[in-house]
């Protein structure tokens, strides 16, 4: 067996820093790549149109698209204006909502998880609610911030898998798993082509896939990278994902 390791690029969250721009990625996304997948983390930076993509997509095993305190600006899928206060990432933007249907189509293996997950419902012509927990119907799916880090990714409910989908096939068949919640956006109107993996007890679509993508194309709303290792069903998803990159090289 080849001792190489697949490359999969992790797009950056551009972010003032005093009065300079970084490109930044979470070490936990990071992390789960390498240990959890089996592949090379490739940061990406949030470089928009300037970003050669069809070079990228040559030159990678795979694309994850991780979670930001940012949200998607609202032109993007008709919205009405953030409130006040609300943290944007144009740069990301400019540089994701291309990228993550062009990937799809040329085969590259994608995994979407929080503000990916809004991203590819965007990028498929999906809308999103801004804040959840202001809808009739819904929940509150914000994590308490008061709280220890270790409590605020703890299991917060559970989520109903579509059956005979991708994720009740990596859960042993399970109707149900339990997962974290720390956002306060979600879907609204579902994308154009894309399918439902999984649901919250109030309704609120957690998971989805591309219907006919060539390759592994998943979008999940909670963070299965945080303690990748110590939840068998992430350790799973990641090593799906994983595979689907290593049968790319």
């Amino acid at each position: 067996m080849s001792a190489r390791r697949p490359l999969i690029g992790i797009p950056a969250d551009r972010r003032l820093l005093g009065p300079q721009a970084y490109h930044l990625a979470g070490e936990k996304y990071v992390t789960a790549v390498l240990d959890a997948a089996g592949a090379i983390p490739v940061i990406i930076p949030a470089l928009g149109r300037e970003l050669n993509a069809d070079g990228l997509l040559e030159s990678l095993h795979g694309l994850m698209f991780m979670g930001s305190p940012s949200n998607v600006e609202p032109h993007h899928y008709r919205g009405e204006p953030s409130a006040a206060g609300t943290l944007h990432d144009p740069h990301r933007d400019a540089t994701t909502l291309p990228l993550i249907p062009r990937a799809v189509a040329a085969g590259v293996p994608v995994l979407c998880i929080c503000r990916g997950f809004q991203e590819m419902n965007v990028a498929y012509g999906g809308t999103l609610w801004q804040k959840l927990q202001e809808v009739p119907g819904y929940s509150d799916h914000r994590e308490d911030t008061e709280q220890p880090f270790e409590q605020q990714y703890a299991a917060a409910h559970e989520v109903t898998l579509a059956p005979g989908g991708l994720l009740q096939r990596l859960a042993g068949g399970a109707g149900r798993i339990s997962v974290n919640s720390l956002h306060s956006q979600g879907v609204r109107e579902l994308g154009q082509g894309l399918t439902v993996e999984a649901q919250a007890p109030d309704g609120v679509i957690e998971a989805f896939s591309v219907t006919a993508a060539r390759s592994f194309a998943l979008a999940v709303q909670w963070h299965p990278e945080w303690r990748v290792q110590e939840n068998a069903f992430s350790t799973a998803l990641f090593a799906e994902f994983g595979a689907a990159c290593r049968a790319q090289m």
